[in-house]
Parts: structure tokens; C-alpha cells; sequence
């Protein structure tokens, strides 16, 4: 017998939400953990708002929606708040009743600074991380490091002199389009030192590789357990030719003062991390670099100049421990960060930024690697049970 469509509608509804998220669901795991940590940081969030006055969006769940914006690609907080008022699985998330009103987009601008100055999204990271240290899911001595760039959110066109005194990407344009103006570059050469962004004055012209165009960019950096593939910590900088190697060496100086110590003794990187003053700073901190040196001849050293000669020679002792298999090993679990940047920029929004501002940025990639964290542990905690 064919069934038919009826029309007319109930009033009324009698159903549990829990009953309809599976019980496998990574998100159920994810919530318990979030909920945790968040609870932990109550007497912080009590410390960054007003004892009177109308209550305020609980901050828990702005930082939540945040994650389902991260877990799920969700490209606005427009649309984040669109789906919060249909989607129970969001409402179920955040422990919003469906007959709840949502707020409103401009509630996360006005939090996003507080936020910052209080620190609690690194809170966040930095307790979510933890907890994996605490349970044995990460690895306190064996690290991966890599860096990438991630696109402004400023266009080419808002590049101008330094000097200039342009103040919106349409003055000084070809045409009368306020919009979308034509900008004419022609015969004019445009580098770091001569033009900035009037947009995000904090981009710089960058190129991943020989062959790719130069982009205004800030660079992000990220360092990974090399057991299970958790993030340990990142962080954004200015996009330059040395980031990489400064910021590779604060993570590790950070990870050792943390509330949580580690004891680092190995760091896998690629062939961005091969300056032998580089690689003997990490040697004088008492790990052992994996990096794949070159085969060209190392010079420096029979130089007059001691740290040269100290550079090369760390060099030539990166190359003969590529004969290792610890290497080997080391090189083919390196491989596993360049999923983590994959996967925060393709799944977690990060190919190209929505803010204009490095703290804005930081944010919103620190608030990518806790998704990534906390879907990671998820997956984890039944593999090892």
C-alpha cells in the first residue's frame, strides 16, 4: 500500500535530543570533553564580566559555536547562527533548548576581544592538550614542526606605497567602481619594503615555493606529537624567511614551561629547517634534529668565523644521521603535520582568513587546532580502550 504525505501538521512534540544523536557520534565524546575543561575555567569567566547588569551569552557557548563552526566548515557566523536555529544536533551541543532564541552574529564581536585579553581560548588549547598529555595520548619527548601560509583576507588591489596616503582600496583606482575597483600595476614593482596592505597592514608578500605566486599571507606554525599526531601548540607570525625557525624554537621553549612539562629530545622537519644555526640551537637544547640535508657541499667550514664553523659542523652531523633508521622513521611521521595543516585549512576555514588583524587570526587557528585536538582524541579514546 503507498503512503501518503500528511499535511497537517502536529502542534505538538514529545521527543528526548538525546535520543536522536547516535551513540557513536564523535561529537558526544567531543562535548563531554569540552564541557569538562570549560567548567574548569568558570572562576576565569566570572573574572572578565560584570556582577550587574543584562546576563550575557554564556561564554561556553560562544566558544563551542565556535568549534561546530570548525568541525563542520561552516563559512560565517551568520550561517553559524542560521543553523543553530534549525540544527538540534548544534542546539543538543551547546545545551540550547529548541525552544531557545539564538543570538545574534554580532554577539561574537563583541566577545572576541575579551576573549583576548583574558586568554581563554588559549586556556582552552592549552587544558584540551593536557588532558591528552595527562592520559598518555600524546608523546612529552618526540615532535614534528612545520609552518604554512595563510591567505590574507586583504586582495592585491589594497597593496599601495608605504608612503601612500590612501585610506580605501578604490581611491587611487582606474575607475569609479567603489565596489570592485581596477587597479593598474603595470611597470610597478611591489615588495615588502616598498608597499603595504591598507586592508591588513600586517600581510606580506609570500610564496610557499619557486613557481607560486606571492600572496599576502601571515605564516602559521604548528608542532605535533610524534606519536599520535595531537597538536602541541600554534602559533602565527609574520610572514618572512626565518618564522619558521623562530617559531619552531619558541614552541619548543614553550612546551617545557608549560603547566604540563615535556622533555623534548627529537624534532622531525623538512627542508625548510636546514640553517645550521638552526639546527644547532636545537642540538644546545638537548634535541636531536631529523632534517634532510641537501646533498651539496656544506661550506663554512674552514671559516675564520667560529659560528660558521659550528653551523656547518651541524650540519654535516644532521647528514649522517639521515643514515639512521630513526630517521626513516622520524620522516615518514613528519608526514602526519602536513594533515593537520590540511586538514585546518580545508575543513577548519584556515586556506584563507575572514579577519583582518594577527590577533583575530590567532584566534581563530588556535580555535582550529582544539577542534582538531578534541576530534582527534575522540577517535583515539575507543582505538586504545
Amino acid at each position: 500500500m503507498r503512503g501518503r504525505v500528511d499535511g497537517q501538521g502536529e502542534v505538538f512534540h514529545t521527543f528526548n535530543v538525546q535520543d536522536l544523536i547516535p551513540a557513536d557520534h564523535p561529537l558526544r565524546e567531543i562535548k563531554r570533553r569540552a564541557d569538562r575543561v570549560l567548567a574548569g575555567m568558570s572562576r576565569g569567566f566570572n573574572a572578565a564580566y560584570g556582577r550587574t547588569g543584562r546576563p550575557s551569552v554564556p561564554p561556553e557557548r560562544l566558544i563551542k559555536a565556535l568549534l561546530l563552526q570548525a568541525l563542520y566548515s561552516v563559512r560565517s557566523e551568520i550561517q553559524l547562527c542560521e543553523q543553530i536555529g534549525y540544527n538540534l544536533l548544534f542546539r543538543w551541543f551547546l545545551d540550547l533548548q529548541p525552544s531557545e532564541a539564538v543570538w545574534t552574529p554580532e554577539v561574537f564581536s563583541m566577545n572576541r576581544r575579551r576573549f583576548e585579553q583574558h586568554g581563554f581560548v588559549r586556556t582552552f588549547f592549552e587544558r584540551v592538550r593536557d588532558e591528552a598529555l595527562l592520559e598518555g595520548l600524546a608523546s612529552r619527548e618526540h615532535f614534528c614542526v612545520d609552518g604554512t601560509l595563510i591567505q590574507s583576507y586583504a586582495s592585491l588591489k589594497s597593496l599601495r606605497p608605504i608612503e601612500s596616503t590612501d585610506t580605501k582600496v578604490s581611491d587611487s583606482s582606474d575607475d569609479d567602481d567603489r565596489g570592485n575597483p581596477t587597479v593598474n600595476f603595470r611597470g610597478q614593482k611591489r615588495c615588502n619594503a616598498t608597499h603595504r596592505s591598507i586592508v591588513d597592514p600586517e600581510a606580506r608578500l609570500m610564496r610557499k615555493g619557486d613557481g607560486q605566486p606571492a600572496l599576502l599571507s601571515h605564516s602559521a606554525h604548528v608542532l605535533m606529537d610524534a606519536r599520535s599526531g595531537l597538536l602541541i601548540d600554534i602559533d602565527l607570525d609574520e610572514a618572512n624567511g626565518t618564522a619558521e625557525r623562530t617559531q619552531a624554537l619558541q614552541m619548543l621553549d614553550g612546551v617545557r614551561r608549560r603547566r604540563v612539562r615535556c622533555w623534548p629530545k627529537t624534532l622531525g622537519a623538512d627542508g625548510g629547517y636546514t640553517a645550521g644555526e638552526f639546527l644547532r640551537e636545537l642540538e644546545r637544547r638537548g634535541v636531536k634534529p631529523y632534517v634532510p640535508i641537501p646533498e651539496r657541499p656544506i661550506r663554512g667550514g674552514d671559516s675564520a668565523n667560529p659560528e660558521r664553523r659550528a653551523a656547518a659542523r651541524a650540519r654535516r652531523r644532521a647528514r649522517r644521521r639521515m643514515r639512521t633508521a630513526a630517521y626513516r622513521a622520524m620522516q615518514r611521521v613528519r608526514k602526519r603535520v602536513e594533515e593537520i595543516i590540511s586538514w585546518c585549512k580545508t575543513i577548519g576555514g584556515l586556506a584563507r582568513t575572514r579577519f583582518v588583524g594577527r590577533w583575530r587570526i590567532r584566534l581563530q587557528a588556535t580555535l582550529t587546532g582544539v577542534a582538531y585536538n578534541l576530534l582527534r582524541m575522540a577517535r583515539l579514546r575507543p582505538a586504545m580502550a
